[in-house]
């Protein structure tokens, strides 16, 4: 499978910095290694599931229906071990097997149970074969303890047996010389000690010829001779042969336990898989849930809406040294296709272009992102980037070179399902040349389709952006007194660089910068002025509306817990209705049985009040089957139900197929009605004077000037250019 994102798009975005921080959640070394090794899933089938699964687990932390522990030990080498013909494993290394085994049959088992809540996680369990076999083989041989147990063989039974009578006897033989050479005062005050595993005596020195055994040593003063007796080594060789041979009986069971198990080693690899990928989907899902992550809308149609979208390292950065990161939303669609972002350095463009970019990344390589969950995404075949400073020394090229290098890649990559960010676009060069080759990379992207952010300083591109029918400029709020970032994108505007501005503040001599401004033609101070002087008027709207925002926020809360409250008292009245509906066919049961009984009392008649009983009884089971009407049990009354039900459908077609008819009919009428009035709208021949609105906006301005196809029109504090054909009237002018 190819790859669609390339890995320098990859390291633009920081993208392996990500993957680190999930990896840090994974419980195994594996799933640490398949985390870190996460790239762009091409296959849209793969990255949706990937992307259910993780969903799906994330949705368990605030379920009842916790999932499993998962937890394993990699049995890698112990599974290739198996693999190789006679060979076997030490009783410990069975037990992680079957450990490995019980893991994986208790997590099939569970989402078998649960499969409504995690279908996507039952459906890659169900690849997996469910068997006991490899457990109840090797629990039958090994203990709980990592040990081969006594009843493994009968003749491993005899030989233990065989084994702790000898060890009997030479612990009674030890015991028995202790005793008597201790009576005779020969030995030391410590009695006894052990060496080589052997119990021995701790007999003085001034006594070792009156003590009859094996000498093994001394002590490093020489006053103490240790000495096994000579009845305990007749005992011990006889010992040794014995265990030799529980040896030999313990590598024989093992070799059969082994090529018990050795047909399952494709299994147990397939077992090690899947733990690995829960372990790596569970990381992923911690993560998740510790960065306020989910799964925004995939849709059909190419857009990104994405909505309060943090970047996930700066938000963790921020965090750790208790600074607020500001959210971007931002919006590409056919309407809105690129976007131009200007405004002054240090604002905040590039860290916004990477937001998208590590985003859209981070959810075509399977990973949920930080946005809200109204966010809406689309995949995309190719991502391009190019960030930051890429001079090649080794190829020797300047940053210039190697953007235009990295150009030509974009032009023969670009395509209608790309999306494309380019950092401070056409810088490089000559700024007049440049910003003329930058215009026509514009012009061809957007002419591709292409999806794309780029941020620049460039006034022509500023300009070329409000020319182009779905090129939008953008800017990075400032505030206009103190001249500090605000790091909030408005989108429909240019951003002025504030370079003057800047300048001053950072000290900066005023007499400088007045001679600097003259050096710089007045049309382009002008534009950079009216640019400042919108921003000012936006940035105080925009607070207005914020405040308006919050305001009715909170309103809808309020309504919100009202609905709430409603809604629990609803319930609470439905129980109270179902307690007192059980209540009355209660006290009628009641007082049906108690008119029965005592009509029983007077007659003493048992058959008269049999029969009136089960008159009762068949009458109440009519009404409940009225209520409750019995689900078909055999073949014959399944197959009328069946034919009933289909009656039922062709009914319910022919009604809906009846409702269709009309409802076409008045669409057609509709339409009519729709191409009258646009057709009158084309028609119509605009005048000085009229107030008019464009069809993509809901500002109303009036027409002042009418150049050919062009259009100028003056909104009070800012007159714009805009085509005829992009025109809406609201008012005819008097």
């Amino acid at each position: 499978m190819s790859k669609n994102i390339s890995d320098k798009t990859l390291q633009d975005l920081e993208f392996t910095t990500v993957l680190t921080h999930v990896a840090d959640y994974c419980i195994s070394e594996l799933g640490k290694e398949q985390v870190l090794k996460i790239s762009p899933i091409k296959d849209r089938e793969e990255l949706f599931q990937e992307l259910h699964l993780v969903n799906e687990y994330l949705s368990s932390f605030i379920s009842e229906n916790r999932i499993p522990n998962h937890g394993f030990e990699n049995c890698s080498q112990e599974i290739f071990t198996l693999n190789i013909e006679n060979s076997f494993l030490e009783a410990p290394a069975f037990l992680k097997v079957a450990n490995l085994s019980e893991t994986v049959n208790e997590l099939l088992k569970f989402f078998k149970k649960f499969e409504t809540y995690f279908p996507t996680l039952q459906t890659i369990s169900e690849e997996i074969e469910y068997t006991t076999v490899l457990v109840d083989s090797i629990q039958k041989i090994i203990t709980s303890y990592g040990e081969v147990a006594n009843n493994a063989s009968i003749t491993l039974k005899e030989l233990r047996k065989e084994i702790n009578k000898v060890r009997a006897k030479i612990g009674e033989s030890f015991t028995r010389d202790l005793s008597k050479y201790a009576g005779a005062g020969y030995l030391d005050d410590i009695r006894e000690t052990v060496i080589d595993n052997h119990r021995v005596l701790a007999v003085l020195a001034m006594h070792r010829r009156k003590v009859k055994g094996n000498f093994l040593g001394a002590s490093k003063s020489g006053n103490i001779v240790y000495i096994a007796p000579q009845a305990t080594l007749n005992y011990d060789r006889e010992l040794q042969n014995l265990v030799y041979e529980e040896q030999q009986e313990v590598i024989k069971i093992l070799k059969e336990l082994a090529t018990t198990i050795r047909p399952y080693v494709p299994l147990l690899t397939s077992y090690l898989s899947y733990l690995t990928h829960l372990d790596c989907i569970a990381a992923k899902a911690k993560y998740a849930r510790d960065y306020n992550a989910l799964l925004p809308k995939i849709s059909k149609k190419k857009k990104i809406n994405f909505i309060k979208a943090y970047h996930p390292i700066l938000w963790k950065n921020n965090q750790e040294k208790n600074i607020e990161t500001i959210p971007q939303s931002i919006m590409l669609n056919d309407q809105q296709q690129i976007i131009v972002i200007s405004g002054p350095n240090a604002g905040g463009k590039s860290i916004t272009l990477k937001t998208i970019g590590l985003l859209q990344v981070m959810l075509q390589s399977g990973l949920l992102i930080p946005v809200d969950e109204r966010s809406e995404t689309y995949i995309f075949d190719t991502i391009l980037t190019d960030i930051g400073d890429n001079q090649s020394i080794e190829n020797q090229l300047s940053t210039y070179s190697y953007r235009l290098k990295n150009m030509r890649y974009f032009l023969r990559k670009c395509n209608q399902n790309t999306l494309f960010l380019i950092d401070e676009f056409g810088t490089g060069s000559d700024p007049e040349l440049g910003g003329a080759l930058a215009e026509i990379f514009l012009e061809e992207f957007y002419h591709k389709k292409a999806f794309g952010i780029i941020t620049t300083h460039y006034a022509n591109l500023k300009v070329l952006a409000n020319e182009l029918d779905n090129v939008t400029n953008a800017n990075m709020q400032f505030n206009e007194r103190t001249l500090e970032p605000l790091y909030k994108l408005f989108v429909g505007q240019a951003g002025s660089s504030f370079t003057f501005e800047v300048a001053q503040k950072n000290g900066i001599p005023y007499s400088l910068i007045n001679k600097a401004k003259k050096r710089v033609e007045t049309e382009k101070i002008r534009l950079d002025k009216t640019i400042s002087k919108l921003q000012k008027e936006r940035n105080r709207l925009q607070k207005n509306s914020d405040n308006l925002e919050r305001q009715k926020n909170k309103g809808q809360e309020h309504i919100d817990s009202l609905l709430e409250k409603e809604q629990k008292i609803q319930e609470k009245l439905a129980g109270f209705q179902d307690l007192y509906d059980n209540n009355q066919r209660m006290l009628t049961v009641g007082r049906k049985i108690n008119e029965l009984l005592n009509h029983y009392f007077q007659t003493n008649n048992k058959k008269q009040l049999n029969s009136e009983l089960q008159k009762w009884i068949a009458a109440e089971k009519t009404k409940h089957l009225k209520k409750n009407p019995p689900k078909p049990k055999t073949k014959a009354e399944k197959k009328t139900a069946k034919v009933d039900q289909q009656k039922k459908k062709e009914t319910l077609q022919k009604v809906e197929q009846e409702v269709l008819k009309k409802v076409v009919e008045v669409r057609k009428e509709k339409k009519k009605e729709a191409a009258k009035i646009a057709k009158a709208k084309a028609d119509y021949v605009f005048k000085v004077n009229d107030r008019v609105r464009l069809t993509d906006g809901n500002a109303v301005g009036t027409i002042e000037k009418i150049e050919k196809k062009n259009v100028f029109i003056n909104y009070g504090l800012f007159t714009t250019k805009a085509k005829v054909e992009q025109l809406e009237l609201v008012e005819k002018g008097k």
